[in-house]
């Protein structure tokens, strides 16, 4: 299971953060597009170094050097514009956003996974709605190379019937953020998937 960061400041982010690893999330996704290389610095400097490989970063991506993170995340449109040649043959992962199964099915295998949003209407972004029944979409998945991740509007009520469509994993963003109870929904939601993936 993947959580990305709120893209704005959060009180107590980097202990809720630190409390998501111990609880076993897999994967953090630092997305804050309005941050400042020095912002970004200074962020990831506060995270424990012991989760630096679960980490992935969304921007900034000369930083993984000074900090030992091998995991980058490319937007929809930094993949159309970048050469992926310079991470071939490095110990890098790769991961990408995308928002139609088209898109999807055309990756280059050097992707490890993609998200694909938003499935439902977002949490954390008002007036953000699907415009395609990705559930129905999905049915014309031809990648297989490529890890299909779920995000937007991803909850407890739903993990399951989107798992059963035919997505790989899901990510966490309003869920996790947008409320008060930001280790109960990420307990609710872990549960759900690890007994849906066993």
């Amino acid at each position: 299971m993947i959580v990305l960061s709120n893209p704005t400041i959060i009180a107590n982010e980097i202990n809720v953060i630190h409390s998501l690893f111990e609880e076993g999330l897999q994967l953090f996704h630092v997305r804050k597009p309005d941050y400042s290389i020095k912002e970004m610095i200074s962020f990831i400097a506060q995270i424990n170094p012991e989760f630096r490989q679960q980490l992935v970063l969304h921007s900034h991506h000369e930083l993984i050097e000074n900090f030992k993170i091998n995991r980058i995340h490319f937007t929809e449109e930094k993949r159309k514009k970048y050469n992926l040649e310079k991470y071939k043959n490095r110990d890098i992962h790769l991961s990408t956003s995308t928002h139609s199964i088209t898109d999807f099915n055309a990756l280059a295998p050097e992707f490890e996974y993609a998200f694909l949003s938003p499935v439902y209407p977002s949490i954390s972004k008002e007036n953000y709605f699907p415009e395609t029944d990705l559930l129905e979409a999905i049915k014309n998945r031809t990648n297989t190379a490529t890890k299909l991740i779920a995000l937007g509007g991803i909850n407890a009520e739903n993990i399951e019937k989107t798992l059963t469509a035919g997505f790989d994993n899901i990510a966490l963003l309003g869920t996790i953020w947008n409320t008060e109870n930001t280790i109960k929904n990420f307990k609710s939601c872990q549960e759900i998937v690890l007994s849906y993936l066993q």
